[in-house]
């Protein structure tokens, strides 16, 4: 074998990544633009690190949701990972049905596994994107690989308010009616998909839940529909003002603070979920 032929080979060994990846990471440019510290094919994670992948929430996407968390988490040596899901309109994903969405995160999630040779990941999501996984979880094989589902205001058991074309608009607006956003009539309270999620185990596999809920949730009402039934063991509810009493953020400010973080973190770094 000739020198020029050998250091080829080395070449692309050492840069081809796991067996069965995408050379490059090439699926990650695929999503999109990223948030930052986000979907680098570079990061390898560890044993005290598993990826971490980050679900956006309704009319939301990856860059706009998770600018803050996302390059946060990078800081504290996570390998973050995030997508852009559903139908959309323009910028505003998470649109189409959840069933749909729940498949493309499984599809991005065994991309993840493959390319970094991971055996699990942790799911960090917002809203819609804290409560989606819970169907890839529970019907699509998910359980297996999801080692955490961490939940910002998820919208577990639904809303009793239409959801917000705009959050903090004056106008409600009732998206479904108007054919933008299937997601929105199935996360109302009682819709034949938060029925079928919801029946029988809530909390299923090995998998820890943490939620954290605001009391000033404008959107998921009530908060309480947030919280998750399972085990304590498996299963921690939080809510913000209990831990913190002068903090007021809403709905979409929860994806942005710093005292929401610190419960993602201790779901992370610990065995089983967040401490209660």
């Amino acid at each position: 074998m000739s020198g020029a032929v050998f250091l080829v080979l080395c070449a692309v060994f050492l840069f081809s990544g796991p067996a069965g990846a995408e050379p490059g990471g090439d699926f990650l440019l695929e999503e999109g633009v990223a948030p930052p510290g986000a979907n680098d094919p570079s990061c390898r994670p560890d044993a005290e690190h598993p990826p971490v992948v980050l679900v956006h929430g309704t009319f939301a996407n990856m860059h706009a949701n998770f600018l803050r968390l996302s390059s946060w988490l990078a800081g504290k040596g996570y390998c973050v990972y995030a997508l852009n899901y559903g139908d959309h309109v323009g910028p505003a994903h998470a649109l189409g049905d959840i069933r749909e969405s729940a498949r493309e995160l499984g599809w991005f999630v065994e991309r993840v596994l493959d390319y970094t040779g991971a055996r699990r990941v942790s799911i960090v999501g917002h809203s819609q994107g804290g409560m989606m996984p819970r169907y890839y979880i529970k019907y699509l094989g998910g359980a297996g690989k999801v080692e955490d589902l961490v939940g910002l205001a998820p919208s577990n058991h639904g809303t009793r308010v239409p959801e917000r074309l705009v959050d903090g608009s004056p106008l409600v607006l009732d998206a479904e009616l108007l054919g933008l956003c299937t997601s929105c009539g199935q996360q109302q309270v009682g819709s034949d998909f938060l029925r079928e999620l919801n029946a029988g185990d809530e909390t299923p596999g090995d998998v820890d839940y943490t939620v954290v809920a605001t009391r000033t949730d404008a959107v998921v009402v009530p908060y309480t529909s947030s919280f998750l039934s399972g085990p304590r063991g498996r299963v921690t509810n939080v809510l913000l003002q209990d831990r913190h009493p002068y903090d007021f953020s809403g709905h979409v400010g929860i994806a942005y603070d710093p005292n929401a973080y610190e419960v993602v973190l201790d779901a992370l770094k610990r065995e089983g979920p967040a401490r209660p």
